[in-house]
């Protein structure tokens, strides 16, 4: 048995944000994919996502259980191909917010769920929001709270535009220039981030007032502006914002940077060379940075391995 391919995500734009009604954009980055398949051999390489997926099928069918109007489960099959040794074969690398459970959460709900809804009907804002419910519940096994997000982004293989928590819609996106100099490249921190303690400490600093207002009156409204910017093409306001937000995640969310690129990080906002910016929750994996020049950024960060993800 092999899987369909589900592939990995990039929020471009909105993390910790939407959480409190920001706009988001995410969307599909295919360099990275994973597939459901069964080891009946069962070697110790598949041992570890198949003893994972063991642990997830009884959280499924508890979840069937209190909440039964939610979603189903073909709990039976999943369990006898979890016992034939299913596991999930991913090159999508875990703790780096390009979304590894998400991919993982979709595939499961593509192969198990009853009465799915699937990418071939006409997707109305309700079923878009149905999807999300159902797998904000089921990625929460992985990360504590889940906006549900990520697995829709990688079952539908589409950009998601997040208009608020309760608005969300297929987008569109201009299309990629192909020799353009401006990028949007993945910078590789070197160690993995762990969302749900990043998640805690923001949750903590939501108790501040002082937080609460920088969130709204310069993170949102930023996140915001570059996400109108991005979907219009209009690139020059779109760094003017970029360099804001860059900004304003320096000096307000220093625990979800790791610490030897504080420096970087400054470096760019002040050579105006690079923008960086948190993909997903931070705290390790990999950042995302924005260039009017890539040449200009990879000579600035030549010790660095960058990925370019789009090109402008």
């Amino acid at each position: 048995m092999r899987g369909p391919l589900f592939y990995s995500k990039i929020l471009l734009f909105g993390e910790y944000g939407i959480i409190k009604d920001s706009k988001g954009l995410s969307i599909p980055y295919n360099f990275y994919k994973g597939a459901l398949k069964i080891d009946e051999s069962k070697t110790v390489a598949t041992h570890g996502s198949n003893q994972s997926l063991k642990r997830f099928t009884d959280y499924l069918a508890k979840l069937q259980e209190e909440k039964p109007n939610l979603v189903t489960f073909d709990i039976e099959a999943l369990q006898e191909d979890v016992a034939k040794g299913l596991y999930f074969d991913s090159s999508i690398p875990q703790g780096y917010g390009v979304g590894s459970s998400g991919a993982l959460v979709a595939a499961i709900y593509d192969k198990y769920a009853f009465e799915k809804i699937t990418v071939l009907e006409n997707l109305t804002r309700e079923k878009l929001l149905q999807l999300k419910g159902i797998f904000s519940e089921m990625e929460s096994f992985f990360h504590g709270k889940s906006s549900g997000l990520d697995p829709l982004n990688s079952y539908l293989s589409l950009p998601i535009l997040i208009n608020s928590q309760d608005s969300i819609e297929p987008a569109g996106i201009p299309s990629q220039t192909e020799n353009g100099k401006g990028a949007v490249f993945l910078l590789d921190s070197g160690s993995t981030g762990e969302t749900a303690p990043m998640v805690q400490i923001f949750m903590e600093n939501m108790k501040q007032e002082g937080f609460r207002n920088m969130l709204k009156d310069q993170f949102v409204k930023h996140t915001d502006a570059c996400v109108e910017d991005f979907l219009q093409g209009d690139v020059k306001s779109l760094f003017g914002n970029i360099k804001q937000l860059s900004k304003v995640v320096l000096d307000n969310f220093k625990p979800m940077i790791p610490k030897q690129f504080h420096a970087l990080w400054k470096k760019g906002i002040e050579t105006n060379a690079y923008y960086l910016k948190l993909c997903g929750s931070g705290g390790g994996g990999y950042m995302l940075g924005f260039t009017e020049d890539i040449d200009k950024a990879r000579k600035a960060l030549k010790d660095y391995n960058l990925e370019v993800v789009y090109n402008f």
